[in-house]
């Protein structure tokens, strides 16, 4: 099984779920379970099927997060010396050649990626395409409306 990309932070929010899901959600829905059963018939008992939806949908995703967290690779980018590189973790600054428009970047692992708060997923082609360049680099991000070029501005190595 390939080991999954994921930031110190990546971990502890998964983690975060996990303990939610198994110790808050998972009672609460078993609550509910019993609860609805004291009703009576369960062939038309909507609040009992909703329960048990509820409960499929639970255990399925603790199911997910502890496959995701067995073949976690957390990588502390605080551990990792600073050499200007763009690397997983890495917080990248690229301005768009053609516009002047400037974004910022967090290159994260695939379950932290929010696009609305700068994160970028490593798997992402403009991640692709910044991985292992420097600063002043100039990178082609090949995009559906045609390639687009940036130039590297800023790479900060922080957590």
């Amino acid at each position: 099984m390939t080991k999954i990309p994921m930031t110190v932070e990546g971990e502890k929010a998964l983690r975060d779920e996990l303990n939610q899901l198994k110790t808050v959600d998972r009672p609460r829905i078993i609550a509910a379970i019993a609860e609805a059963r004291e009703h009576g018939d369960l062939k038309e008992n909507a609040e009992y099927h909703a329960a048990r939806e509820q409960q499929g949908f639970a255990e399925g995703r603790i199911s997910e997060i502890e496959g995701k967290l067995s073949n976690a690779q957390v990588i502390d980018i605080t551990t990792i010396p600073a050499t200007g590189k763009v690397i997983f973790g890495t917080t990248v600054t690229i301005i768009n050649v053609d516009t002047e428009e400037e974004v910022t970047y967090r290159i994260v692992g695939d379950d932290e990626a929010d696009i609305k708060v700068g994160k970028l997923s490593v798997n992402s082609p403009i991640a692709r395409a910044l991985i292992g360049k420097e600063e002043g680099d100039e990178v082609v991000v090949t995009t559906p409306g045609g390639e687009v070029v940036y130039e590297i501005d800023q790479v900060k190595h922080l957590a």
